[in-house]
């Protein structure tokens, strides 16, 4: 048994123990949701909540370490042995007049919470004491179809809250199912309606599809239902997404955000660049991220265009950053020809090493007179240039180089 299989291990059995304990206290207790079709699907959950008739109080009651996280809508947060699990109340919702959260809630059972839920796949119970999946919404029958189905009507579990048409997409590409028709459509007629939420929430939705392996099936149906002019605030496109699929599995997602961005592009277009820092405000990305996106694109552009004419020390900079890599990835996916030479070379500079310590510092430059400012920089540049082309081997020849500059400005002046 692994670490991780162990970890899993001890989270599940932590689960079913709190599961038997409000079981032997006289109360229906489930898992619930995700960690049941997980499962289902033989995919290790990350973690479980349990549903059941205990009102939050009881549940208090019989677990001192319980404390309420969704106090209004019965939820409680209990750890145990290093684990925290999710126990809720059943219950049905009132209306969600802010397109996210229920005004209101009332206690029910186990079918009518089920009911409450997003997708038939998601509203399945497990009684993890039995082995007994409960299954009131035909979640079962979808899971084996492999299709995505709302439950109930597909307006209304949309109109409740508007990012569960991002979650169907993340879904349906996970697992490589298909959405049903009559959720498809609904999705489609209300993409607008997308816009009315948060960004901050998009872009977490849109971050955990790129970060997937199937992130081009999911880019594909943003597409193909028309959310993908809500999700990044722009023109709809429906556009090949070559890059997007070629990218290995662990690509970081700044760097499929690059691909998706190239596979989408028109004549006509502003810059990628530009493009980019409207998809980073879009999907509010973190500043480290926003730079890999911007970084990446740059240089994909440099190895579709002026690589072969770089000096030695212009391409082992390049080739030194971490986002070549990223670029590099990309452009395999769309011009292996290109792909090839690039990475040959970057290979043949990896010999004589792409970014090997500097010979000198600032430091030094202070020792032999310079005084600091923007000169240092200009001196260090090209020191460090002329190392990197092999024109210098040692600290004494550096030294030499920067005396030179230094003195005249010109790196080699003994030189006709």
């Amino acid at each position: 048994m692994n670490g991780q299989e162990g970890t899993h291990d001890d989270l599940r059995t932590t689960a079913i123990d709190i599961v038997r304990a409000l079981t032997e206290a006289g109360h229906i207790a489930y898992f619930a949701g995700g960690c049941v079709r997980d499962r289902w699907l033989k995919i290790t959950p990350d973690d479980y909540d349990i549903a059941t008739d205990a009102r939050p109080e009881a549940v208090g009651a019989l677990f001192r370490n319980a404390h309420y996280v969704g106090e209004s809508f019965g939820v409680m947060l209990i750890r145990r042995r290093d684990h925290m699990i999710h126990v809720a109340t059943f219950r049905a919702d009132g209306v969600y007049s802010d397109g996210r959260h229920p005004d209101s809630i009332a206690y029910t059972d186990a079918e009518h919470d089920a009911t409450r839920r997003d997708f038939t796949i998601n509203g399945l119970f497990e009684n993890p004491l039995t082995d007994d999946i409960i299954d009131y919404v035909g979640g079962e029958a979808d899971l084996k179809a492999k299709v995505i189905r709302a439950i109930g009507s597909p307006e209304a579990r949309l109109r409740e809250d508007a990012l569960r048409m991002l979650r169907a997409v993340r879904f349906a590409a996970r697992f490589e199912f298909t959405i049903e028709a009559a959720t498809a459509d609904a999705i489609r007629s209300m993409a607008r309606e997308l816009r009315g939420v948060s960004r901050e929430r998009i872009g977490d939705e849109l971050k955990r599809m790129l970060s997937n392996p199937n992130r081009a099936l999911a880019a594909a149906e943003l597409q193909r239902l028309g959310l993908d002019q809500a999700v990044l605030d722009g023109a709809h496109r429906t556009a090949a997404t070559t890059r997007l699929g070629g990218l290995p599995a662990d690509a970081p997602y700044p760097t499929a955000l690059a691909a998706w961005l190239l596979d989408r592009a028109e004549p006509g277009d502003d810059p990628p660049v530009d493009r980019a820092l409207r998809w980073s405000r879009a999907l509010l990305l973190s500043n480290a991220d926003q730079y890999a996106l911007c970084r990446s694109l740059q240089i994909h552009a440099t190895l579709c265009g002026d690589w072969p004419s770089l000096g030695v020390a212009a391409q082992k900079r390049l080739a030194a950053q971490p986002e070549f890599a990223q670029a590099l990835a990309i452009l395999q996916a769309a011009d292996r020809d290109t792909w090839a030479l690039v990475r040959d070379r970057r290979a043949e500079l990896a010999l004589t090493g792409l970014a090997p310590p500097p010979l000198i510092t600032g430091d030094d430059l202070i020792g032999i007179g310079l005084e600091p400012g923007p000169i240092f920089r200009n001196v260090l540049d090209a020191v460090y240039d002329a190392q990197l082309e092999g024109g210098l081997e040692s600290r004494d020849a550096a030294m030499a180089m920067a005396k030179a500059i230094g003195e005249t400005g010109d790196p080699w002046p003994n030189d006709a």
